[in-house]
């Protein structure tokens, strides 16, 4: 069943994020100065960056040799070799290049430009810049974050980790999500009648990467520094199998 009424509420007050950081106490201590208290069904969306930080997914650029096919690969997208190793490390294989852009299949599953690394809104030393990588397994992370949260808050609560992106067939970047727990990431819905009783043959909801981009909406892709999006309202089913459903089949994938 949808929902009559979708309630997303920004959370403002997360710090800087740092390695080593409990996410669950600097949640928790932001909804609290927001006078915001936590219920059953509610969704929390954090932005990829924060779990990022606090799982210290950093690659430290004059750690990194670059080897043949990075610099080669530097050469062709007008890139630093050292960065180019890093996104390979990060990769299964390299879908689309041009200056500026190496589109990739990365080691997660998801197509992504430049394998999610990013340099933006990160404090970096001159003389050692440094790359924030994806979460090592964004799934599992969403899970434990939800298991520490229930058990201090109470509540039955539904994670979202996302992050932007582009499409191959629309202009501009949205909101993705890339871990999901709690909740069916998916809702076939093949089967079911539509107005005038006709049965739905193709009809899959992406009902994680709907919330993500709403809540990445109000989050913003510049300095706002809101990465915490509480949803109230979605009516989710639930389930334990994490955001896999979201990745395409490569064989189903006509742009691979």
């Amino acid at each position: 069943m949808l929902p009559e009424t979708l309630i997303l509420q920004a959370v403002p007050g997360i710090p800087m994020v740092e390695p080593g950081d409990d996410l669950c106490a600097l949640l928790t201590n932001a909804l609290a100065q927001a006078e915001l208290s936590l219920q059953d069904g509610d969704v929390l969306v954090l932005a990829q960056k924060i779990v990022s930080k606090a799982e210290g997914r950093y690659a430290y650029l004059n750690e990194v040799e670059p080897g043949p096919e990075a610099i080669e690969l530097a050469r062709n997208c007008d890139k630093d070799p050292r960065h180019m190793e890093v996104l390979l490390g990060e990769s299964h294989s390299v879908l689309r290049q041009r200056p500026g852009v190496v589109i990739v299949e990365h080691k997660l599953g998801y197509v992504h430009a430049n394998a999610g690394i990013d340099r933006s809104n990160i404090a970096s030393a001159d003389d050692n810049p440094r790359l924030l990588l994806l979460p090592e397994d964004p799934d599992a992370s969403a899970q434990n974050l939800r298991e520490a949260l229930q058990k201090k808050t109470g509540a039955r609560l539904n994670i979202i980790i996302n992050d932007s992106a582009g499409r191959a067939w629309r202009n501009g970047t949205l909101g993705f999500a890339i871990g999901t727990a709690g909740f069916e990431a998916v809702e076939n819905r093949i089967g079911e009648q539509d107005l005038f009783g006709r049965a739905l043959e193709v009809t899959e909801v992406a009902v994680a990467d709907e919330l993500a981009a709403a809540a990445s909406f109000l989050m913003g892709q510049g300095n706002e520094a809101i990465p915490l999006v509480l949803i109230r309202g979605a009516k989710l089913r639930p389930s334990d199998a994490g955001s896999a459903a979201l990745i395409r089949d490569r064989e189903k994938d006509m742009f691979r």
